[in-house]
């Protein structure tokens, strides 16, 4: 029972991390479009603060 348990929850972990790793880079133009499909209420503060920064206001960071 408690190895299927870690079992479980291991593969979970690893899936996740998979998914996560395909997600595209913050600031992308990828990561853009993926925002604005995305409704504006699902958005966390982090994404609202970093869409306005690398979408909205685009600077150049060296």
């Amino acid at each position: 029972m408690l190895k299927t348990r870690l079992l479980s929850l291991t593969v979970m972990g690893l899936l996740s991390l998979l998914l996560t790793a395909c997600s595209p880079e913050v600031g992308s133009d990828k990561w853009c479009q993926n925002m604005e499909s995305k409704p504006k209420g699902d958005w966390t503060a982090n994404e609202a603060t970093d869409y306005a920064k690398h979408c909205l206001f685009k600077t150049d960071e060296s």
